[in-house]
């Protein structure tokens, strides 16, 4: 990338958060997007569910707002909610104008209902919500003649004017691995943007896709960035457990339509655990399954929606029905064998309404952030909701600075003289496997003081040793993606290790009990 080249904002992260903010920008604005792959390769594309706002006569904000507060566990920021809520339904609005193509049934746009809301809001393109979002706004971002998108390009670091001891003052761009050409490229902006998802993948079983490796929120906390609250990591409770169907999700709409979760001998089983059975928030089924899974050493449970009609099925469910086929389930004749996943990274960068970091000049939007909507558990269908709200947000914020046009002083180039091609590959991949296996064991749906030290020792020791291969080798993204994999688990382990309760997604075995007065796990550089 040529230094002489200026942008006004720098969007790392092609989801539905980044492009928010690059669509919404891009009237005032120069913008470039990164994709760290293709286009469509972030987790926007995984969501089946679809969002929450409040789109029909008989709810209210003040219920939606309640019901995200109470899967919140006491944690959410109420003006955060109450933001998110309040700018649903210009949210919808905004994506339907940008030709998202939502399910209707006799004209009206089919609503369903999840675990933790009150009524029926989720607003849905079939199963496949998250496919329908993304193609549409990839589609207007490349019509748009102030966007450009770069594909294959791996944000290796921020830069800012206190590292380099450069005039002025925040961020000022980025380096980044072409993986096209094997070469590190500095990118200038008068702003950043880090939309680059959340830290799933720091987990050995994970319903997303390969890119969650909690490269924004590295980054950002290398940059001097605070975190907060990143031991809420919810584990989805439904993914589709079959030796072949790596990361696939069986939406939570399967359950709002009336799907049970069965025991392998056929049994309900989640009345023992909530009054609302199936239809409990997320956190609370996911411990339930992993409870009964460890009860009966079984390697799986079951999700059935065979007693609905099997064209029922298929015109709520068609990309779940095709993609069980195609394993030799048959959802409409027999339950699907099921197991939880790391789904969602709760906690994040530290931002508040306008997605505003700590460093001047830098945002953080969408799963990468901590806005406060979450608290302790994420209510379902929430997620895409925050995307936009804060995507839209964001810009509106942005373009007060970039109208003011401030020159942006060089960087240095990427140095590579000093490195070499690696020939011992072998450590990252060893390195990867132990670092997502110990954090399942250890820092998964039920911890212990004993368990998160274990994995404090371990990541520690990993550090150590990518941190020399860093130094000496030529960047690729497999050890990038190591390289801040392990940051982040880090971060999570610290504060796991700092909340002395049980509280939402967190539940420890060593601290069982709910402490009266409800706090923040914040960390800082």
């Amino acid at each position: 990338m040529d230094q002489r080249q200026v942008f006004d904002v720098l969007v790392i992260g092609s989801g539905a958060a980044g492009l928010s903010v690059a669509l919404n920008v891009a009237e005032h604005a120069k913008v470039a997007v990164l994709s760290k792959d293709t286009l469509q390769s972030g987790s926007t594309r995984w969501a089946q569910g679809g969002i929450a706002a409040v789109l029909d006569d008989e709810d209210t904000s003040q219920a939606h707002i309640e019901d995200t507060l109470n899967a919140g566990a006491g944690l959410c920021n109420y003006n955060a909610v109450k933001h998110t809520v309040e700018n649903g339904r210009d949210a919808i609005k905004w994506l339907i104008d940008q030709q998202v193509q939502f399910s209707k049934e006799n004209g009206e746009y089919h609503l369903t209902k999840e675990g933790g809301h009150s009524h029926r809001r989720i607003i849905h393109a079939a199963d496949a919500t998250g496919v329908a979002v993304s193609e549409a706004l990839i589609g207007q971002a490349k019509s748009h003649s102030n966007i450009t998108l770069f594909e294959h390009r791996v944000a290796i670091d921020l830069i800012t004017c206190e590292k380099f001891n450069l005039p002025g003052k925040g961020v000022i761009g980025a380096y980044v691995l072409n993986e096209d050409s094997g070469h590190v490229e500095t990118y200038r902006a008068r702003t950043v943007v880090i939309a680059s998802g959340g830290a799933s993948k720091s987990y050995l079983y994970t319903s997303n896709p390969d890119g969650t490796s909690g490269d924004g929120i590295a980054m950002a906390w290398r940059a001097g960035c605070r975190v907060a609250n990143m031991e809420f990591n919810q584990f989805h409770p439904t993914c589709l457990y079959h030796p072949q169907a790596k990361s696939f999700l069986i939406t939570e709409a399967v359950r709002g339509e009336g799907g049970y979760l069965l025991l392998p001998d056929g049994s309900r089983f989640m009345h023992n655990f909530d009054e609302r059975a199936e239809l409990a928030p997320r956190d609370i089924v996911a411990r339930a399954i992993d409870h009964e899974m460890k009860r009966l050493g079984a390697d799986c449970l079951y999700l059935d929606i065979s007693h609905k009609p099997k064209e029922f099925i298929i015109e709520h469910f068609p990309t779940i029905y095709e993609r069980c086929l195609e394993f030799g389930i048959d959802m409409s004749k027999q339950p699907i064998p099921v197991v939880p996943a790391a789904h969602y990274t709760c906690g994040g960068i530290v931002t508040d309404e306008m997605g505003r970091t700590d460093i001047p000049n830098l945002y953080a939007v969408g799963e990468c952030a901590h806005t406060g909507l979450h608290g302790a558990n994420r209510l379902a269908s929430n997620s895409l909701l925050e995307c936009v709200v804060y995507g839209r947000s964001a810009a509106q914020h942005i373009e007060n600075i970039i109208k003011q046009k401030l020159d942006v002083p060089f960087a240095p180039d990427w140095d590579e003289s000093q490195v070499t091609d690696s020939d011992e590959d072998v450590v990252i991949s060893h390195n990867w496997e132990e670092l997502r296996r110990f954090m399942w064991d250890y820092v998964g749906i039920v911890r212990t003081d004993k368990r998160l030290l274990r994995a404090q020792h371990r990541v520690d020791l990993l550090k150590n040793e990518i941190k020399e291969f860093y130094t000496n080798h030529k960047v690729t993204s497999d050890l990038l993606e190591l390289r801040n994999l392990v940051e982040v688990s880090g971060l999570i382990i610290q504060c796991a290790m700092l909340r002395k309760e049980s509280r939402g997604l967190h539940f420890s075995l060593s601290h069982p009990d709910l402490l009266p007065v409800a706090y923040d796990t914040v960390l800082t550089p």
